[in-house]
């Protein structure tokens, strides 16, 4: 459950008000609002009412607020989900949340790797590029490998797989929508 002063400071975020707008429409002091945010003072019920009429909201409404989850925007290196399996080393930028429609990798394949002697196959599209490197892309009944800025888009229904046959290790990025995991 949040605690007065984020639940007042996500409030006045949501509505787009400033401290000084915020205490303007209440008739208080802008100072108080801060104070009240920083969680350094308790108001009054009769403050707390005066400032709440300033959305306006109701008491009851106010404290039945249930805050929106922030998701994450940026990610750095290593706050990526490591999703690896075998020799290919894959990580997914952002975390798992459901609902979401699209997730992006970045992916290594050693000399020699690959997704395995079975071809895959699932409900999606997906979408690369080599970064550096080169990787053999076998999709249905076409072969092609892939070179540094080379790319590839292809529905996953189709039986697929990456082999790496060069001798560096090969780097690309991967988009697939819905994600398939």
């Amino acid at each position: 459950m949040m605690e007065l002063a984020e639940r007042l400071k996500w409030l006045r975020g949501r509505h787009g008000l400033t401290q000084r707008e915020l205490a303007r429409r209440a008739g208080v002091n802008n100072s108080l609002i801060s104070q009240i945010e920083q969680a350094a003072v308790n108001p009054s019920v009769a403050t707390l009412k005066r400032i709440l009429d300033g959305f306006p909201i109701t008491m009851g409404a106010f404290f039945s607020l249930e805050q929106e989850p922030v998701r994450q925007c940026f990610f750095r290196q290593q706050e990526m989900l490591p999703m690896s399996s075998g020799e290919v080393q894959m990580w997914l930028l952002g975390p798992l949340h459901r609902g979401h429609r699209l997730a992006l990798q970045r992916e290594l394949y050693p000399p020699g790797a690959d997704t395995g002697p079975e071809m895959l196959s699932n409900e999606a599209e997906e979408a690369g590029l080599v970064l550096s490197g080169e990787i053999e892309v076998t999709v249905g009944e076409q072969c092609c490998v892939l070179r540094a800025g080379d790319g590839y888009y292809f529905d996953t229904r189709q039986p697929h797989r990456f082999r790496n046959i060069g001798s560096e290790q090969c780097e690309l990025i991967s988009a697939a929508t819905p994600p398939t995991f």
